[in-house]
């Protein structure tokens, strides 16, 4: 764990350091130095453990259901799977270095030359969290194999990014997630008779894919309908300022029906008819039959339409 965590940290210092140098992009320097660690790690395995068998279910995939078997004994005292002191221990690593640097990781990630002039060390700041990120990502393959561990570390904050702007909020609602993917995929897994591992990045892409579409602010649904809201009031300001045109004493009654909104405007009639149900709900027109005429508020908007424009 420990030599692996250093290796992920000299990764993030010459693929940062690459990027400093202003010679490549971020994505550019990533492509070069992640291929360059696993070729050279290809080779030592090739010359130094070319006759251990490594199972791509476990190490790619990785199996959960077998953590229970590898168990930490002291004599005949045994402590439980490995994996749950290993894992909450370096959950506790997580809890205190974000817990007592909260102030200190927020201003550095957002504002680092603020921190710097207050006093702060903005690399060291993130050199520690990197470090963390390390032993989080080093100390989970062992158990759950690289794909869940991309999944959860990326899928669960990006969901929680979807659903609020609050930076405490958005780290609560990560958790909340993450253990929500693990506890339904879990149960799905078990009901299907499935990977556990693939059951729980299935899930957190399902939910990742509700937030996506469903978001207050950035859903896809939201946004679809506050455009066509905005559509639809935009046309029924239109409409306000082709009433105004044509008002007067020698007005065409022809000019106030649906028709000519059809024919002059190049609306759909039944784009039209949604057109006049919105103004008639703003009333910015009314129906005084057989025609439809501006209200003193339609009257209103469409003068300060004009002058806006």
């Amino acid at each position: 764990i420990i030599a692996a965590t250093i290796t992920g940290l000299i990764t993030v210092i010459l693929t940062e350091a690459l990027i400093a140098s202003k010679q490549m992009k971020k994505d550019a320097a990533i492509g070069l130095i992640f291929p360059l660690f696993f070729a050279l790690a290809i080779i030592l395995i090739s010359q130094f453990a070319s006759n251990i068998h490594l199972d791509q279910d476990t190490v790619i995939l990785g199996e959960i259901a077998f953590a229970p078997f590898n168990r930490w004994a002291i004599g005949s005292l045994d402590l439980g799977p490995i994996a749950i002191w290993v894992m909450g221990g370096i959950g506790l690593i997580n809890i205190l270095f974000v817990g007592l640097f909260y102030k200190e990781l927020k201003l550095a990630t957002f504002d680092a030359p603020l921190a710097a002039s207050l006093g702060f060390s903005p690399a060291l700041l993130h050199y520690g969290l990197m470090t963390c990120v390390s032993i989080t990502c080093v100390g989970a393959f062992d158990i759950v194999g690289t794909i869940l561990i991309v999944a959860l570390i990326i899928t669960p904050p990006a969901t929680a990014y979807l659903l609020t702007h609050n930076l405490g909020k958005m780290i609560q609602l990560s958790i909340i997630i993450g253990c929500l993917c693990a506890i339904i995929g879990t149960l799905l897994a078990l009901a299907i008779d499935g990977s556990i591992a693939g059951a729980m990045c299935t899930v957190s892409g399902i939910i990742f894919l509700l937030a996506f579409l469903f978001s207050p602010d950035h859903g896809i649904v939201h946004k679809f309908y506050n455009q066509k809201r905005q559509q639809l009031q935009f046309s029924a300001i239109l409409l306000t300022i082709q009433f105004l045109n044509h008002q007067g004493p020698n007005q065409n009654p022809f000019e106030y029906s649906i028709r000519n909104l059809v024919d002059h405007m190049r609306w759909s009639e039944p784009f039209a008819q949604k057109v006049m149900s919105y103004a008639l709900e703003k009333n910015y027109i009314i129906y005084d039959n057989p025609n439809y005429r501006l209200t003193p508020y339609g009257i209103e908007v469409a003068k300060n339409a004009i002058e806006s424009s």
